[in-house]
């Protein structure tokens, strides 16, 4: 069987879907008691897009950080909006909120700014890509959920797909996907001619495919599981690779 190649029309493709991907501008909103709102909105925009973080809750916001004690009716006319929920407060749960997008804080701490941001990073997914460019205090998180949700879903195709070779193009463009998506998260301007330059950082996921292959001579039984396996570790080097080219042009 021919084996599937990954062509220019669909690296273009992929650079067009991503930037539009991109362009959602939404801020995040920041509400609940008056005294803290204002101190966590301030720390979120920290060096930083001050219009990125709006106070109040907002129906054109892309997620609502409610801190301090409940307001159960405000919260249950964002769940109705359809705005996705991160709170941060003391309490255990709250109502119309995930346990898992709570983020506890006892009473007199001050804000954890590191496991918010998760939070955020971990709602949005890639819809976050926009806000850590704007807010440098989320690119962090946004990156290290880019690379393990680009890693698993890596992990997953090459496990799945068992003729030799076709696996190759979709993992080259997931990688390909989570480069752009780390680049725009950094604030970089993407184009075609930088687009080409970028693709030399995913070219390091094809070593750990050649490995892969030469392994499964060895270890044909188990072959579906080291191409996971193989595929999720080659995936978080080549984002953990990237993140470290943009940090880099930003020192």
């Amino acid at each position: 069987m021919k084996k599937a190649k990954l062509g220019p029309l669909a690296l273009l493709g992929l650079l067009r879907e991503v930037r539009a991907g991109a362009s959602d501008r939404r801020p995040i909103a920041v509400a609940g008691a008056k005294e803290l709102a204002p101190l966590l909105a301030r720390e979120l925009r920290s060096g930083g897009d001050s219009s990125a973080v709006v106070e109040g809750r907002s129906a054109d916001a892309a997620v609502l950080v409610w801190v301090g004690k409940v307001d159960e009716a405000e919260l249950h006319a964002a769940v109705r909006a359809g705005l996705p929920i991160v709170a941060v407060s003391e309490d255990e749960s709250l109502p119309y909120v995930l346990e898992t997008d709570i983020v506890r804080v006892p009473a007199g701490q001050g804000f954890p700014i590191e496991r918010i941001s998760e939070a955020i990073a971990g709602k949005l997914g890639d819809g976050a890509t926009d806000l850590a460019a704007r807010l440098p205090v989320l690119r962090d998180a946004v990156c290290r959920e880019l690379i393990a949700s680009s890693a698993k879903r890596n992990a997953l195709i090459a496990a799945a797909v068992f003729v030799p070779g076709v696996d190759m193009p979709l993992l080259t463009l997931n990688q390909a996907r989570l480069v752009l998506r780390i680049g725009l998260a950094y604030g970089e301007e993407v184009d075609q001619q930088r687009f080409a330059e970028l693709l030399g950082v995913v070219g390091l996921g094809f070593g750990f495919r050649a490995a892969a292959r030469e392994l499964l001579d060895v270890v044909p039984v188990a072959g579906w599981a080291l191409k996971g396996a193989v595929a999720y570790a080659g995936t978080r080097a080549v984002g953990e690779a990237a993140v470290r080219y943009f940090a880099a042009r930003q020192a």
